[in-house]
């Protein structure tokens, strides 16, 4: 009995070997993946199989992803009909810009009697470029500010203000504003004039983007730096939808990734080229530099969007010099980030001594987080104090209300 077995065993085998081995191009695969990725969200990857074989197959995908993910165990298995195609679809989440190259497509196909598998190898070396959250851009790009982004945490607010510009000089009619009469014009011409203004159009915004140290802070697979790109992504796009010029640069020991504030069809591919190649390194980030640069380069006032992050107060300190000379010139708006897991910890019980200690030090430091709002607006800096994951809609937030107040 057992020599019998071992003989059914041989032929199955051979069998098996024969109708997986036997004829070529029995087995299409190709990998379809995008243009390029969005850094922070989910990525549809698509494997397209054909099978040509007259009876139904079992396989196992083995892709070989990008080093970045460093997951070496990715499979996926499926049963093909014969002579059919399936589509079997993945995702992936980029956390960092650059580059993600793709290893080989490997798929090993069985038949019934699954005692031979035999591999295929498809598309080799494919790679794709991740850029700042284009998708999240897409998200707000739909959206229509005046009336449905509340559902989004945007805000409308009353338009408190005008920022005009001249347009002409004309003569004084009833109802025109007895504060815009131009008494020089009035003695040429003998009789009333008054100066016409219309609203101010087109004004510069910049996102100006800290890469020291302090961005390295890793929140749900991203940086801070990285959630500071994807939003300056989105709001330079709002930005050119309000008409307004929508500029960049990224600074730490020096000044790069600079594009001057613009309104035209280019703009927002130069921003996001410009955001693609922004890299943070671990130096402390020079504010003076900064301010010099501004100063030098930036002449026309405009609305600077500090991407930052200050941890104490005395760390705003060190640098308060430069945002309070920036401000003079400039409507600076500092944006820097909430600790969530220092949240976490004062939510907690305390149930140990060192639970005790642990949540007195957190509430320390959310309470010089707060401390440092009011330091910035005792200087008529504004600010934002945000989480990671709502500093969009946050920055939205604000620049609607300075465009609705007029402040710029």
């Amino acid at each position: 009995m057992a020599q019998l077995s071992i003989l059914v065993l041989v032929f199955l085998f051979l069998v098996d070997f024969i109708i997986i081995f036997i004829g070529n191009n029995k087995l299409k695969a190709k990998r379809i993946v995008p243009e390029r990725f969005s850094n922070g969200d989910k990525n549809n990857i698509s494997i397209e199989v054909t099978n040509y074989h007259p009876f139904t197959i079992f396989i196992v995908i083995i892709d070989e992803l990008p080093e970045q993910f460093q997951n070496r165990n990715f499979k996926l298995k499926n049963i093909l009909n014969p002579r059919k195609t399936r589509t079997i679809s993945y995702e992936i989440r980029p956390t960092e810009r650059g580059e993600y190259h793709f290893g080989d497509l490997n798929i090993y196909v069985c038949s019934v009697l699954k005692l031979v598998a035999k591999r295929y190898k498809f598309d080799n070396g494919a790679m794709i470029p991740t850029y700042p959250s284009f998708k999240q851009l897409k998200k707000f790009e739909l959206l229509n500010i005046n009336k449905n982004s509340t559902d989004y945490g945007i805000k409308k607010v009353r338009r408190l203000g005008h920022t005009m510009e001249f347009e002409q000089i004309k003569e004084y009619v009833q109802g025109d504003d007895i504060r815009t009469i131009n008494w020089k014009a009035t003695a040429k011409k003998n009789q009333l004039m008054v100066n016409q203004f219309q609203d101010e159009k087109s004004q510069p915004v910049y996102s100006v983007i800290d890469r020291g140290r302090t961005m390295k802070m890793p929140f749900n697979g991203l940086s801070l730096l990285d959630y500071a790109i994807n939003s300056t992504l989105v709001i330079s796009n709002i930005v050119l939808k309000k008409h307004d010029k929508a500029g960049m640069l990224s600074f730490s020991k020096k000044i790069n990734n600079v594009v001057a504030a613009e309104r035209r069809s280019a703009q927002m591919q130069l921003i996001l080229e410009g955001l693609y190649n922004v890299k943070t390194n671990f130096f402390e980030s020079d504010f003076g530099r900064l301010y010099n640069n501004l100063k030098k380069h930036v002449t026309h006032r405009s609305l600077i969007l500090l991407y930052t992050n200050f941890e104490t107060l005395d760390a705003l300190n060190r640098q308060l010099p430069y945002l309070k000379a920036i401000s003079k010139n400039h409507l600076l708006v500092v944006i820097f980030f909430q600790n969530t897991e220092l949240n976490k910890l004062i939510e907690n019980k305390a149930e140990t001594i060192q639970d005790v200690y642990d949540k007195v030090i957190a509430e320390k430091f959310d309470f010089e987080k707060r401390l440092i709002v009011n330091q910035l607006k005792k200087y008529g800096i504004y600010s934002i104090l945000s989480t990671p994951e709502n500093l969009t809609i946050d920055t939205i937030n604000k620049y609607l209300e300075i465009k609705a107040r007029g402040l710029l």
